[in-house]
């Protein structure tokens, strides 16, 4: 079952959490769509996510995570201290299938270690009103790597088997995202207790992290599930080959030795587009667009958008739309509201939502 089919049970007609004034219009291969704002006020919003019953978390980048609800935005109290400096803060938010029973959520963030920082994972339970965290511990935190503060990732998906799958980046540090040693420029998968799932591919090999489920990835900003529970990826690249991938067991992604882009002083970056043993990506963007937030749409709403992926462009200001096999970018949604996109999410309903760094606000997308 998948967490949107979970929600079917509760009313959609909540999922509007304002009463929008005049809606504006987005023109589209599927007719203009409707852009309401839903809530606003917000310091670099990073991330959201839908609670059965009605509802929205949203984290912000400072280090702040707020319930909304009806248009009304109230602090979560009980969030573990973020390295906020830089790409780094509290990042990605993840709400389970099993919520309703166990009421438990999950956070991404930037934790600190000595001089510098690492990307983290951390779970907590959401009280009864929405109103504080209790709880809470790190399930997982990054083995120590590099200072600065870029490229920390970071999302967290729940795969079909319960396990989940944490994307990280490599921190800047290069070189690190073909070293099994860190976690670095990965894709790690957990239990949900923290645990090391069975049938990881690395547990075995001396050395290698052991929650490591694929690497080579550079900041992967965006990931989620497609309709047949394959994982994929939106990942940052340098100057031009911004990537989407579809994450193997054990796969290398070829960063830094591969890359569709260069270097931002121009260079050549590692040793071309393809090796053996690296894997292609199912598409790149060349200028980059800045990927950040990534969404593969159920067709519930749009039925001829079904299985397309949705990805966010900081850089462009507009949604990504992919589509076919081969993948091509089919449409770029674009309107006043975009601005800077962080996050893509697609409602109970089927509506599109996402958030806007630039508004400081979260919109939805509809007929």
């Amino acid at each position: 079952m998948t967490k949107f089919s979970s929600f079917l049970t509760v009313a959609v007609a909540l999922l509007t959490f304002s009463t929008p004034g005049q809606a504006e219009k987005l023109s589209s291969t599927q007719g203009d769509l409707s852009v309401s704002r839903q809530a606003g006020g917000f310091d670099v919003p990073w991330a959201f996510d839908f609670l059965p019953g009605g509802g929205l978390l949203v984290t912000e980048r400072d280090g702040r995570l707020f319930h909304v609800l009806e248009g009304r935005k109230q602090a979560v109290k009980g969030v573990l201290a973020v390295a906020a400096e830089g790409q780094g803060g509290l990042l990605d938010v993840m709400v389970p299938r099993d919520f309703i029973r166990s009421r438990e959520i999950f956070l991404t963030f930037s934790r600190r270690q000595g001089r510098g920082a690492g990307t983290a994972l951390a779970s907590g339970r959401l009280s009864p009103d929405s109103t504080r965290l209790t709880d809470v511990r790190i399930l997982f935190e990054a083995a120590p790597g590099a200072l600065g503060g870029r490229h920390f990732g970071s999302r967290v998906v729940e795969a079909r088997d319960g396990s989940l799958f944490i994307s990280l980046g490599e921190r800047g540090d290069r070189p690190s995202a073909q070293n099994l040693r860190l976690h670095q420029g990965s894709v790690v998968r957990i239990n949900r207790d923290g645990s090391v799932p069975a049938g990881n591919p690395f547990t075995g090999t001396q050395g290698a992290q052991p929650e490591i489920w694929s690497y080579g990835h550079r900041n992967p900003q965006g990931m989620a599930l497609d309709l047949q529970g394959n994982l994929w990826v939106a990942e940052h690249g340098a100057k031009g080959g911004d990537e989407v991938n579809r994450i193997r067991k054990g796969a290398n992604y070829g960063w830094p030795v591969i890359s569709y882009g260069r270097h931002y002083s121009g260079g050549k970056i590692g040793e071309g587009t393809s090796k053996p043993g690296m894997e292609q990506p199912e598409w790149y963007w060349d200028p980059s667009i800045a990927p950040s937030g990534m969404m593969i749409y159920s067709g519930r709403m749009w039925p001829q958008w079904r299985g397309d992926i949705f990805v966010g462009s900081l850089k462009f200001d507009y949604i990504s739309r992919l589509s076919g096999a081969p993948l091509v970018e089919a449409e770029q949604l674009r309107s006043s509201e975009t601005g800077r996109i962080r996050d893509v999410q697609e409602a109970p309903d089927g509506s599109i939502w996402f958030a806007s760094e630039s508004a400081g606000a979260v919109y939805r997308l509809s007929r």
